[in-house]
């Protein structure tokens, strides 16, 4: 009944459901950082506006319809870097523009439905429900069980291609399905940090571990602590002073990263961190 009681309190839903994005996007997160991939994570973050218009037009679930519209976009990028004579960058734009554009677009159609469109573009963690938390678990232990399987192959295409194509790791493979994961990551944190703010929760922790670390396994261990952080702080900040929860859990994980690129971090990096241990 005690229990019960606890978990009725939104409060301790938001921070719940916080340090489980927070776990999940860390991994996810390093890699985004490793492959300068930050503009991809935007990419998939406005698709998923579409994703939220279609869930809504057509009645479905919109996690579902996110995750969906998301891992669209990820492999369509993937046959136009195939075939088109365009950039990386240059579809990247054309994708995440033309995603975000549409949503719009198929929202101002729906005359009749009433939304929070801030609440998607922002978040809303405060209103998380037990359903959201389970989702996100469960989405969450698919997410890194998948990450541990491809980790090896995946950081491998990430430090050399070519090597990891000789020794048969099929990096292309990997590339899928870490741009699913992505999809998926998206989609079950979308109500936590809104669309707009997703990438920076994916990037900011992860930058700030790098300076701390002394290898892959434990970048990835760090940027999920200073995720969880991250949560705490922004969620206590924005009860205190009354602010946005999503931008102030980014806030919190901006003042980390500051703290990350001090003189006095980059000390105590240097007295802590082996003589060996590579990242890319």
């Amino acid at each position: 009944m005690g229990e019960t009681a606890v978990l009725d309190d939104f409060f301790t839903r938001a921070m719940v459901a916080g340090i489980g994005v927070a776990i999940i996007a860390a991994p996810l997160g390093c890699f985004v950082v490793w492959r300068r991939l930050a503009y991809f994570g935007d990419t998939l973050a406005h698709a998923a506006l579409l994703g939220v218009a279609l869930a809504f037009l057509f009645e479905l679930n919109i996690t579902l319809a996110v995750f969906v519209v998301c891992a669209a976009v990820a492999v369509a990028l993937l046959l136009l870097q195939r075939r088109a004579t365009l950039s990386s960058d240059s579809l990247l734009g054309l994708l995440a523009h033309s995603s975000l554009a549409l949503g719009l677009v198929v929202l101002a159609f729906m005359t009749w439905i009433r939304m929070d469109l801030m609440g998607f573009l922002f978040g809303d963690i405060l209103a998380v429900s037990k359903s959201d938390i389970a989702t996100i678990y469960a989405g969450g232990a698919v997410v890194l069980s998948v990450i541990v399987l491809i980790w090896r192959s995946l950081f491998a295409a990430t430090v050399n291609r070519e090597l990891a194509e000789a020794e048969g790791m099929h990096p292309e493979r990997s590339n899928l399905v870490f741009m699913l994961l992505m999809a998926t990551v998206i989609a079950i944190s979308m109500k936590i940090v809104g669309v707009l703010l997703i990438t920076a929760l994916l990037i900011i922790p992860a930058a700030a571990a790098r300076r701390f670390s002394s290898g892959p396994e434990q970048m990835a261990v760090i940027a999920g602590v200073i995720g969880i952080a991250s949560i705490i702080c922004g969620l206590y900040g924005s009860l205190t002073w009354d602010t946005p929860s999503g931008p102030s859990i980014v806030v919190a994980a901006l003042v980390f990263f500051l703290i990350s690129v001090s003189p006095i971090a980059a000390l105590v990096s240097r007295r802590h961190r082996p003589a060996q241990g590579a990242k890319p």
